[in-house]
């Protein structure tokens, strides 16, 4: 059963509390949770959240939109991820991280396409990205998904889920969906930084009451209309979780 499975947590860094930001009168994750239902080629939806007291809360809003909640290691994600996936049978996982409220369904419903129609042991839309940060979607076998968790030992292996697949070309067979038109890479809608909370407010705020149901060809034309917005949250690298992590494994 193809299942996607969303990391979510109470505890970042940069924007505390970050899923619980209100976007016009919900909650961040709530948000991207009723564009996740949209997605036609997956069967089930598990929130996978740590188990610490301060994330009660992300189990409520699992609990109260119709997801299976499933909690975990707090640190060793990896383990959390396959703990859910394993618990509720899932083959092939989709994973989708938690900061990303403007997530488009269709995007995701063509990574999982791709996957479905091919002999991957994973897929994504990010080896090298050409869709916006935000749009990020991943799609993996079980079986790779184990491998992973019983072979991963360094600190940014457990922490990213599939780093360890990626740095393993040699184990695993890797595809990537390119998007079918322009690089899109440069533009910045995930949800890390107060500043990219303002430009996803903004773009909610002009798209949302009109086509609730909007979708990346919408924000595009907003961009187009109103380019300053982009302008934003620019400045903001992408991956630079990712990037510290990679940089505390030297360390």
């Amino acid at each position: 059963m193809t299942g996607i499975i969303i990391q979510v947590r109470i505890g970042s860094t940069r924007l505390p509390k970050k899923a619980i930001k209100l976007i016009l009168g919900k909650t961040a994750i709530e948000r991207e949770i009723e564009r996740i239902k949209k997605i036609k080629l997956a069967q089930k939806i598990i929130l996978a959240i740590p188990t610490g007291k301060q994330d009660d809360i992300l189990e409520k809003i699992g609990k109260q939109t119709g997801l299976d909640v499933f909690r975990g290691s707090a640190n060793d994600i990896l383990d959390r991820f396959y703990q859910a996936a394993k618990k509720f049978d899932i083959d092939p996982i989709v994973r989708l991280t938690g900061d990303c409220p403007l997530i488009d369904w269709e995007v995701a419903d063509e990574v999982i396409a791709f996957y479905l129609q091919n002999e991957f042991d994973h897929v994504s839309n990010v080896r090298p990205p050409t869709f916006p940060d935000g749009l990020d979607v991943e799609v993996f076998s079980f079986k790779a998904l184990e491998k992973s968790w019983q072979e991963a030992k360094i600190n940014s292996e457990r922490e990213h889920i599939t780093q360890y697949i990626g740095n393993h070309p040699e184990i695993f067979k890797i595809g990537n969906l390119v998007r079918n038109g322009n690089d899109l890479s440069h533009i910045r809608l995930t949800l890390d930084e107060p500043k990219d909370l303002i430009l996803i407010r903004k773009v909610y705020t002009a798209l949302y009451k009109k086509k609730k149901d909007f979708v990346l060809e919408d924000m595009l034309k907003l961009f187009e209309k109103t380019p300053k917005l982009l302008k934003i949250n620019k400045s903001i690298i992408r991956n630079e979780g990712l990037l510290k992590s990679l940089r505390e494994d030297n360390n």
